[in-house]
C-alpha cells in the first residue's frame, strides 16, 4: 500500500510538471505575438521567425549541453560534469519525478531566456548569426548561471540565495545578456537624432501585443506554481495568487503612472507594466505574501516606465523594452527577496544578510550574463557579421532574409521611408 500511495504521488508530480512545461513553453507564442506586435510590419515575420529557432536550435543545445552544464555532477560549485545528451545517472538531483519530466520543463525556461534577447535585437539583426547566439545562451550563458542558483552544489545556492522560478537565473540573464547584444548591435535607423532626442518607431499591431502580453501571463501559472515541481504541494496556490497580484498591480501602476507623466495611458507600458510585476514577483512568489506581491509588482509597472527612456539615453536601442523589463525588473525582484520575504527579509526582522546574498548573486550573475554575451555578439561582428545592410534594414529583414512578407498585399516600400509626421505621449516624434 505504500508503494502504491507513493507511485500516486510521483504521477501526480510528474503530471503536474508536464503540464506547467506545456504552460511554459506556450509563452514561446506569448513571446513571438508580444515582439510583432511591437515592431513594424516588414520585420514580424522575421522576430517570429527568431522566436522559433529559441525552441528548435535553443531547445537541441541545451539538450546536447546546457541540461548537463546545468544539473549534472558538480565542479567546485561552478558547472556540472555530466548528463550530456540526457545519458548518464542523476540520482543525484533527488529528483521525486523522472528526470525527462524534470528536463522539459527546464528546456521551456531555457528557451525563454532566449526569446528575451530577440525582442531587443529586432528588426536590423541577421537571421543566420541569431541561430548561433540562441544556440550558446541555452548551451553556455543560461545553465551556468542557472547551475550556480539552482543546483544543490551552486556557489550562490550554498550562500542561501533565493530565486524561485528565476528573476535572475531567467530573467536578468536575459535581460542584461539584450544590453550587451543591443549595445553591439547598435540602434535601428532613424532611432536617434543628432541631438540626442528619440524617435518612436511605432508598433504594427497592438492587438497582436496585447495578445502576446496574455499569454505570457496565462503561461506565467506554469512558470512560477510549476517551479514547485509538485501538484501536492498546498502552496502552489499562494504562488498563483501572488504571481497573479504582481501582475495586476503592474499593469496598473504602468497606466497610471503614464496618466499622470504624459497625460494619456500608454498601451505599451500598461503591457510591460504587467510583464514586469510578473519577471519582479518570479524570485519571491513563494516567499512573499500577497500584500508584498502587489507592492512588489506596483514598484516594477513604475521603474519599467522610468528604464525605457533611460535606456533610450544610453542609444541602447531595444524595440520592445525587454532590457527594462527583463533586466531591470528581474534585478529589482531578485532584491525585493531580501526586503519582503518572510522567512529572512529586512522588513520581517531578518537584518540584511539575506538583502547582501541576493545583492551579491544578482551581481555575478548580471556581470556573467552581459560579459558572455557580450563577447559571443563581438566575436559574431567580427567573423560572419551581425547586423543587416542599410538598404536590406530599410526594406525589411521579412523580405530580405524570408522573401515573404508577413501579410498577404502587404506594400514593403511604404513601410520603408521613415515619416516623420506624429507624436508620441511622452512628445516624442513618431517615425514610421
Amino acid at each position: 500500500m505504500e508503494m502504491d500511495v507513493k507511485s500516486l504521488a510521483i504521477g501526480i508530480d510528474t503530471v503536474w510538471v508536464l503540464l506547467c512545461a506545456a504552460l511554459v513553453f506556450f509563452m514561446e507564442a506569448g513571446f513571438a505575438f508580444l515582439e510583432a506586435g511591437f515592431i513594424r510590419a516588414k520585420n514580424s515575420l522575421n522576430i517570429v521567425m527568431k522566436v522559433f529557432m529559441d525552441c528548435t536550435a535553443g531547445m537541441l543545445s541545451y539538450f546536447a549541453i546546457g541540461f548537463a552544464l546545468m544539473y549534472g555532477l558538480d565542479k567546485a560549485g561552478f558547472f556540472g560534469t555530466s548528463g550530456f545528451f540526457l545519458k548518464g545517472d542523476f540520482s543525484h538531483l533527488g529528483l521525486d519525478i523522472p528526470v525527462y519530466a524534470y528536463w522539459i520543463f527546464q528546456a521551456a525556461f531555457a528557451v525563454a531566456v532566449a526569446s528575451i534577447v530577440s525582442g531587443a535585437v529586432a528588426e536590423r539583426m541577421k537571421f543566420a548569426p541569431y541561430i548561433i547566439y540562441t544556440a550558446v545562451v541555452c548551451a553556455i550563458i543560461y545553465p551556468i548561471a542557472g547551475h550556480w542558483i539552482w543546483s544543490s552544489d551552486g556557489w550562490l545556492y550554498q550562500l542561501g540565495m533565493m530565486d524561485f522560478a528565476g528573476s535572475t537565473a531567467v530573467h536578468a540573464v536575459g535581460g542584461w545578456s539584450a544590453l550587451a547584444a543591443v549595445l553591439v548591435l547598435g540602434p535601428r535607423l532613424g532611432k536617434y537624432n543628432s541631438d540626442g532626442s528619440v524617435n518612436v518607431l511605432p508598433a504594427h499591431n497592438m492587438h497582436l501585443a496585447a495578445l502576446g502580453a496574455f499569454i505570457l501571463w496565462f503561461g506565467w501559472f506554469g512558470f512560477n506554481p510549476g517551479s514547485a515541481l509538485s501538484g501536492l504541494d498546498g502552496n502552489i496556490a499562494r504562488i498563483a495568487v501572488t504571481t497573479n497580484l504582481a501582475a495586476a498591480a503592474g499593469g496598473t501602476m504602468g497606466t497610471l503612472f503614464t496618466m499622470f507623466r504624459y497625460g494619456k495611458p500608454d498601451p505599451s507600458m500598461a503591457i510591460n507594466g504587467a510583464l514586469a510585476g510578473l519577471v519582479a514577483i518570479t524570485a519571491g512568489t513563494a516567499f512573499v505574501s500577497p500584500v508584498s506581491a502587489v507592492i512588489i509588482g506596483g514598484i516594477a509597472g513604475v521603474l519599467v516606465v522610468l528604464a525605457v527612456p533611460f535606456f533610450d539615453r544610453l542609444k541602447a536601442d531595444d524595440p520592445v523594452g525587454a532590457i527594462a523589463v527583463h533586466g531591470v525588473c528581474g534585478s529589482f525582484g531578485t532584491l525585493a527577496v531580501g526586503i519582503f520575504a518572510e522567512e529572512g527579509g529586512l522588513l520581517y526582522g531578518g537584518g540584511l544578510q539575506l538583502l547582501g546574498v541576493q545583492a551579491l548573486g544578482l551581481l555575478a550573475v548580471s556581470i556573467w550574463a552581459f560579459s558572455m554575451s557580450y563577447l559571443v555578439f563581438y566575436l559574431i561582428k567580427k567573423t560572419v557579421g551581425i547586423r543587416v545592410s542599410a538598404d536590406e534594414e530599410m526594406e525589411g529583414l521579412d523580405m530580405v532574409e524570408h522573401g515573404i512578407p508577413a501579410y498577404g498585399g502587404q506594400n514593403v516600400n511604404s513601410l520603408s521611408t521613415p515619416d516623420f509626421g506624429g507624436t508620441s505621449p511622452s512628445g516624442q516624434k513618431i517615425a514610421i
